[in-house]
């Protein structure tokens, strides 16, 4: 006579044993959030599709913004993991107000460019920028984007500040500069080398590299904040922007390495 009873035992336990299997990484699956500087946009997404390969069962969101606003934020609470800055002095004041959960590194040294895909930028020099054809000029806001910084100190290191502050259109950060000459907001802009030679933009324009002598440099540091410090996804997502893969995206993207 066949025992029902032990067969149906035995096939619950098999059941059971196959759905822990499955459901195994699921449950010790993690979530981080990322805030990143906008000028990270398509080296932060290619590096992160790269990491995601080894850890399919984590997920890692990533937030595109301003340094200034994201540092405010993170003062106020905001739930971010990692902060990528485009100003190292960011992440160093997380560390120094106790915000941040490791040391602070330094991960890149952001460049400015021209650019424009109306006209002729690749022959431009800040100069250029004093015709009087040109009436728009995208640069991101200099009181908490650290690009739009730089493209102030450029502008006037060059001496024509003053020539063209009223043509100035305003950026809440560096994607939304390259936004405005995208659409015809602007004729031109100083934007990251790094979105300047994103494929799409690319095809679209050129750009003028500005010399760095003009202007400060773009130390760009990371942090993993006390929100992260618990999150074993946080430490092993920082230590793979050490990888020879992510390097090799940031230096594609016009990055230079520390």
């Amino acid at each position: 006579m066949i025992n029902t009873s032990s067969n149906i035992m035995k096939l619950i336990q098999c059941l059971f044993f196959i759905c822990t299997m499955l459901f195994a990484p699921a449950v010790h699956a993690e979530t981080i959030t990322i805030a990143a500087a906008a000028d990270l946009k398509f080296a932060m997404n290619e590096i992160v599709g790269s990491f995601n390969k080894s850890h399919p069962g984590d997920k890692v969101e990533i937030v595109y913004g301003s340094s200034g606003k994201f540092f405010a934020q993170i003062q106020q609470g905001a739930p971010f993991d990692l902060f990528f800055s485009a100003d190292i002095a960011y992440p160093l004041e997380l560390a120094k107000i106790g915000l941040a959960a490791s040391r602070v590194e330094k991960y890149a040294v952001g460049r400015i460019v021209i650019w424009s895909n109306s006209m002729d930028a690749t022959k431009m020099t800040l100069t250029a920028l004093t015709d009087p054809k040109i009436t728009r000029i995208a640069i991101a806001n200099p009181e908490h984007a650290p690009y739009g910084k730089r493209a102030e100190e450029a502008l006037r290191s060059a001496g024509i500040w003053d020539a063209v502050l009223s043509r100035l259109v305003y950026g809440e950060n560096i994607a939304q500069t390259t936004q405005f000459v995208q659409t015809g907001n602007a004729q031109i802009g100083i934007i990251a080398l790094s979105l300047a030679l994103n494929p799409e933009l690319s095809k679209s324009g050129g750009y003028y590299l500005i010399s760095d002598t003009l202007h400060k440099p773009l130390e760009q540091g990371y942090v993993i904040t006390k929100r992260g410090a618990d999150k074993a996804l946080s430490k092993q997502l920082a230590q793979y922007i050490a990888s020879k893969e992510a390097r090799r995206i940031m230096t594609r993207f016009g990055f230079v390495l520390p």
